[in-house]
């Protein structure tokens, strides 16, 4: 489940984000923790890489990019930008996540994504939420230095030349979360679709006024505890926590927007304005409301009316199982005889006898549906869906497998490409030990590449963008296959229970096959006695 979250800055002080980044700081005040002789403090455990900044630092780098192209002069222009990758706590046991594989993502991230911009790259081994979880910051120059190939999510020139600087647009931000799915896939890590949109948009303000909030009510707790008081909170939940909470209870319940409204304005005393189609919401304490786009996407009017409509159809659907809890689902009969014997009452008789009347129903009615009038007919269909259903999942393993050899020869393939002039500086270096050394995961993933092409007898270099349109069209037919295994499953499944219902009438009518009276027997409702 890993995330991504982007911060711009305007500091002048290029030098600070490694200074940050390497030595500890206060959670909650952002200053420096210092030691005994009131010298910052470094911290513990951390892996640092630079990309773009050759002979240079960082903010020397930045500095010179700055100088040469004349631009990030004023105060109000963005110098930097901070993207952090949190990883998901449990893949430090579950998936062997360590902070030196941590720190190779990243880099791996910051070279396909940031191309041409001075960068920092740094992996820490917890947050500061205290949940233990492995992230990486990527902290880039807003300046990029030399050209680079266009990709498919660039939309401008700006966005690929040089001298431009980098723009975290809506469609970046779509892009980059789609990579990181993309990477913690490749890694077997765990994700989370972050395309879609956040339930609960809870911004860096937020979070810290919770985190302060939080200190402060666990203060009073223990200074009340001491004294002997009894605590009456222990969770601090800021207005806007407090804000969805209340819209929630509200909206798992209500039918209708007016019928909303008015549950919010009687048990929260919260009222809704809508303005170009948004939704705000006013509290009683406030003198001005709280978008809905502040609160986050599920509190936004379409999402609202969906849960509305959503609640409508539940009770409808609720109502429904009430008289039939299987409305869609053909069951099998009912032994009434064996449960009678096994100590059942006249009340349970009186119910399964209801029941199988209703089974045969569903039966014939699928039957009748498949267009089935004799038993060979019966057969003949099982035994199609059957076969059809194996054919479809066998279609689907194969699809899967050839989407995973075009997911890890696209890995390899872009591995090649970004280190092969690593690979060919190697080899003139006037220092190759320490070239290796200081390039060691650059040069492995090249040599990995190099040994898997030869593996599979590649000559030719296959393109990026058209294995990209292959793994596409892979999925895409994985989907439709996968469609008909459940349609031709679920068909078999239903045909064979119906079978056995047959099968159980015949039985209890002391009939020896389906042909003697026909199918249409289950038309009159007869039940097993």
């Amino acid at each position: 489940m890993a995330t991504i979250k982007h911060t711009s800055s305007k500091n002048s002080d290029l030098s600070a984000a490694e200074r940050y980044l390497t030595f500890q700081h206060n959670e909650y005040t952002g200053l420096p923790i210092l030691d005994s002789d009131g010298k910052p403090k470094l911290r513990e455990n951390y892996l640092l890489d630079t990309l773009e900044c050759g002979e240079n630092t960082f903010a020397m780098a930045c500095l010179l990019a700055n100088r040469k192209y004349g631009k990030n002069g004023n105060p109000s222009d963005a110098k930097t930008h901070h993207y952090i990758i949190s990883f998901d706590p449990r893949d430090a046991t579950d998936n062997d996540l360590t902070l030196e594989k941590a720190q190779a993502l990243g880099l791996q991230f910051c070279k396909e994504n940031f191309p041409g911009h001075p960068a920092i790259v740094c992996a820490h081994p917890d947050g500061h939420n205290g949940a233990g979880n492995i992230h990486v910051h990527i902290v880039i120059g807003s300046l990029r230095i030399r050209e680079v190939e266009r990709q498919p999510h660039m939309e401008k020139p700006c966005d690929w030349q040089e001298g431009c600087k980098h723009r975290c647009t809506a469609a970046m931000l779509r892009h980059l979360r789609t990579e990181v799915m993309e990477l913690c896939q490749n890694a077997g890590l765990y994700q989370i679709d972050l395309l879609k949109g956040s339930g609960d948009r809870i911004t860096e303000r937020e979070y810290w006024a919770q985190r302060r909030g939080q200190r402060r009510l666990d203060y009073a707790n223990a200074k009340d505890t001491a004294s002997g008081l009894p605590i009456r909170q222990t969770k601090y939940e800021t207005e806007k926590a407090a804000l969805r909470k209340n819209i929630r209870s509200v909206l798992r319940k209500a039918t209708n927007l007016e019928d909303f409204t008015a549950q919010l304005l009687q048990e929260h005393g919260i009222t809704i304005s809508e303005s170009r189609g948004r939704f705000s919401y006013h509290t009683a304490d406030r003198t001005k409301p709280i978008t809905s786009r502040k609160l986050g996407d599920d509190f936004s009017k379409e999402q609202v009316l969906i849960a509305l409509a959503e609640n409508t159809e539940r009770q409808k659907t609720s109502a429904l199982r009430r008289i039939d809890p299987n409305p869609d689902k053909v069951s099998r009969l009912i032994d009434i005889q064996a449960k009678l014997a096994s100590g059942k009452g006249a009340g349970y008789e009186r119910w399964a006898k209801v029941f199988n009347l209703k089974q045969l129903s569903k039966s014939a009615a699928l039957l009748s549906e498949h267009g089935v009038h004799t038993e060979a007919e019966l057969l003949d269909k099982i035994s199609r869906f059957k076969a059809e259903s194996s054919e479809a999942l066998a279609v689907v393993k194969d699809l899967e497998t050839r989407i995973d050899e075009n997911r890890e020869r696209s890995r390899h393939v872009l591995a090649y490409l970004q280190n092969r002039k690593i690979a060919q500086q190697a080899k003139t270096a006037k220092a190759p030990e320490t070239f290796r050394e200081q390039h060691r995961a650059e040069l492995t993933a090249y040599q990995a590449a190099a040994a898997y092409f030869k593996a599979h007898n590649i000559q030719k270099l296959p393109s990026l963008k058209r294995l990209k349109v292959e793994r596409e069209e892979l999925i895409s037919e994985k989907a439709q296959f996968y469609q008909k295994y459940r349609e031709a499953h679920k068909a078999w499944l239903d045909l064979s229970t119906a079978q056995q219902n047959l099968e159980a009438l015949h039985r209890a009518e002391g009939r020896s096959d389906m042909t003697r009276g026909g199918l249409h027997e289950l038309d009159k409702g007869r039940c097993p006695r």
